[in-house]
């Protein structure tokens, strides 16, 4: 057998390990930017294509109403940070997307069927359900498409107000933004999955992720006479929602993990029912639609927000790459942002944007 010459070796033995750092680079890159313990900051804004001074005047703007804190995330770095990102507060109606996640998971192993009626599930109320409202399904629940207009927990005056009126429509019929699908979905979840809500965040979601912050007691359950299903609202910092941004704008996928299905996470953003002026509604996720989304800044199609009462935000545009996160401090009485000024400040910030870097 004719031994190779000592170059031909050398050049095989190079290319062989082309070879190797090419298969294992390529995945990696594909991957795109995680944060690891921390979060990763821009050198500056404008080596990742955004202007710095607009990216200020944006912050001049919320500085002017009640933003207590922003994080501009561009494809898993953050460009643009300002304000108390490292403090926990309440995240209101965040948790039902929180939980649609929870959902994703676990109807994806069996353990969770969205198809199951609450008749088959067992669920009543205090005033109890009628046989036509047992029909709805996890599903329809998810969807705020129950046609259940029972009293609810944790509702404001205004989700009162509007509330239909018992037995006004069948199940499947009429979208109505319900705070009673929303906690009976958490009643749901801990029956059939055996576990608790925030100890299952924190198992399934905040580890994976290596949130910062995050810890089981920040929930809590609210509990009063309007219903037996609780409430279960969350506190969390804006670095660690930034994560759960950046986790959907991956379609569930983590540092080489499918942490949600990726299927789980295009469906729960999908719009099923008209929102009005807000675009449509998914599995407990807000929606764009035809541009619509946020008023005073028209959105790109595929854009979708989880949203918070009196100004929270979590907002995802994937054809930008980009993962907006807004707080308030609501626990000062009074303090709140619209959700107009909001789109302005989105609006602000989209416009910082001066190249596709």
């Amino acid at each position: 057998m004719t031994t190779p010459h000592p170059q031909h070796q050398q050049t095989l033995a190079l290319l062989t390990a082309l070879l190797l750092l090419w298969t294992v680079a390529v995945p990696a890159a594909a991957e795109g930017v995680y944060p690891g313990k921390e979060w990763r900051r821009a050198e500056s804004a404008e080596a990742l294509g955004w202007s710095s001074e607009k990216l200020q005047e944006a912050q001049e703007y919320a500085d002017t109403i009640d933003t207590a804190a922003v994080m501009v995330v561009h494809d898993g770095v953050v460009v643009a940070e300002w304000g108390e990102t490292a403090s926990k507060f309440k995240c209101h109606s965040i948790r039902k997307s929180f939980l649609s996640a929870l959902y994703g998971i676990h109807v994806a192993d069996g353990r969770v069927n969205s198809a199951s009626t609450l008749e088959e599930l067992g669920i009543n109320d205090n005033d109890p359900l009628t046989a036509t409202e047992k029909q709805a399904t996890v599903a329809e629940l998810l969807k705020a498409r129950s046609g259940i207009y029972h009293p609810a927990l944790y509702e404001t005056a205004a989700m009162k107000a509007r509330r239909p009126r018992r037995g006004s429509h069948r199940p499947g019929t009429f979208w109505y933004y319900n705070n009673w699908d929303f906690n009976v979905l958490n009643t749901i979840f801990e029956q059939e999955t055996g576990t608790k809500i925030f100890e299952e965040f924190q198992r399934r979601i905040a580890e994976p992720l290596q949130m910062q912050d995050y810890e089981p007691t920040d929930g809590e359950y609210f509990r009063g006479p309007e219903s037996i299903h609780a409430a279960y609202p969350f506190r969390m910092t804006a670095r660690d929602m930034a994560r759960f941004g950046l986790l959907f704008l991956r379609q569930g996928r983590w540092k080489g993990e499918q942490i949600i299905p990726a299927d789980w996470v295009e469906e729960s953003t999908r719009s099923f029912s008209d929102a009005g002026r807000s675009g449509g509604y998914g599995y407990m996720w807000w929606v764009a639609v035809d541009g619509r989304h946020l008023p005073g800044v028209r959105l790109p199609a595929g854009a979708y927000s989880a949203r918070g009462h009196r100004g929270h935000f979590i907002l995802v545009i994937p054809s930008e790459k980009l993962v907006i996160v807004h707080r308030v401090n609501t626990d000062e009485r009074g303090r709140r942002v619209s959700t107009e000024q909001f789109g302005r400040l989105v609006r602000l910030i989209l416009e910082s944007r001066i190249s596709d870097n």
